[in-house]
């Protein structure tokens, strides 16, 4: 089946966070939002198909998780990723979010630290310490266009205070899809200094084509050891309204540590939708979907950077290995990141993420969601041109 992520539809009156939230976010709801990351696309018919059946019975009660739910996980990870999980692993999680409030609340104490690695997803920075944790940060360098991580400038800001390391894999903003030694040296130095891993791995499924997302947990058994996973379809199929996210933890210490505190707080069960849209995502229909999805990203990707290119040379945007975001630096305008962030809401009435919110070195710059018909993005493009080539600032 050839799926059309040409259609354009309409998310209003849907309860659509990137349209409800414009207002709050922009001071105006007049923007083309491209800043939430979930997808403009149609969610497969066959998850939305799975669920109708389900609602042809008339009673939604109480339900436990099949077997076949844990079957479907570890059989899409094994072929996906080359990751021999075992259902004993894995447990649900509301949300990835909630998620690395769980693990800071389980395995560190208030006055703690806990090592994210900006620019990165903004709730790495604030979740921790809305728990009363000490963030430290390990900024991320960029060489060649990617991101790269400091090692040295690392093993200087553990003390023996750390107790978690956060990490973005593959990285949100950059896209950046860490290779095995990158994880395998982050590992032993954790391993070492005693620091556990939360590796969220949210687009681990959406590697563009020719890249390979690879497991923090498979690279090492001492990150086998020292690691809990975080993972889900959501953003893969385009579904994370129905909060669908899984743990994954090796070790069995660790395991009981953490399945011990979402048991406490009644965490640990999934509603019957979540579990429905999972048996339906992860199967040969799915993986069909998403290879074509992940087709129409990189063709979204290769018009944004021949655009810039073409359009707007003094913008430069870090091309992603994974995902539909897109990190682009804005520092050759002339603008501070107040003024770029106006420019773009109120004269191109476009709305980004704004980089500083990312923490350290998203100054001057801002994130761009490519998951969308082409049209739209060739709209918000040639808008985001035409302010940037009337204030002479290329």
């Amino acid at each position: 089946m050839k799926y059309d992520f040409d259609e354009q539809i309409d998310r209003r009156g849907t309860g659509a966070y990137k349209l409800e939230q414009c207002e709050a976010v922009f001071g105006t709801a007049d923007v083309q939002p491209l800043w939430v990351a979930d997808m403009d696309f149609r969610t497969p018919d066959f998850i939305l198909d799975a669920i109708r059946h389900r609602l042809e019975h008339p009673v939604l009660g109480y339900t436990v998780t099949p077997p076949a739910y844990y079957d479907c996980v570890v059989r899409w990870v094994r072929d996906r990723h080359g990751w021999d999980i075992r259902p004993e692993w894995m447990g649900f999680l509301a949300g990835i979010v909630p998620g690395l409030a769980h693990a800071v609340n389980a395995f560190t104490q208030p006055g703690d630290e806990v090592i994210v690695q900006p620019p990165v997803y903004p709730p790495f920075l604030h979740v921790p310490e809305k728990n009363g944790r000490r963030v430290v940060c390990n900024p991320l360098r960029e060489a060649d266009g990617r991101f790269e991580m400091d090692f040295d400038d690392l093993e200087a800001r553990i003390t023996p205070k750390t107790r978690l390391f956060i990490l973005c894999n593959p990285h949100n903003p950059g896209g950046r899809t860490w290779d095995a030694d990158t994880l395998r040296r982050l590992a032993d130095i954790c391993r070492r200094r005693g620091v556990l891993v939360l590796s969220d791995e949210i687009h681990a499924d959406m590697a563009l084509p020719g890249n390979r997302h690879i497991p923090f947990a498979t690279v090492s058994e001492a990150a086998a050891r020292n690691s809990l996973t975080y993972m889900a379809p959501s953003k893969t199929f385009n579904i994370p309204g129905l909060v669908s996210s899984f743990y994954v933890i090796p070790d069995p210490e660790l395991r009981q540590r953490f399945a011990a505190y979402l048991d406490s707080s009644e965490l640990n069960t999934p509603n019957i939708f979540a579990v429905v849209a999972t048996l339906a995502a992860y199967t040969a229909r799915g993986d069909e979907w998403r290879r074509q999805m992940l087709d129409y990203v990189q063709g979204n990707v290769d018009f944004v950077v021949a655009f810039c290119r073409e359009r707007m040379p003094a913008v430069r945007p870090m091309v992603p290995q994974a995902s539909f975001l897109v990190w682009l630096d804005f520092s050759a305008c002339g603008l501070d990141s107040e003024a770029l962030q106006h420019k773009m809401v109120h004269e191109a009435k476009v709305g980004l993420n704004q980089g500083t919110t990312f923490g350290a070195g998203g100054e001057r710059h801002l994130r761009l969601n490519v998951a969308c018909p082409r049209a739209r993005l060739r709209e918000a493009l040639e808008r985001m041109a035409a302010v940037l080539e009337n204030g002479n600032v290329q």
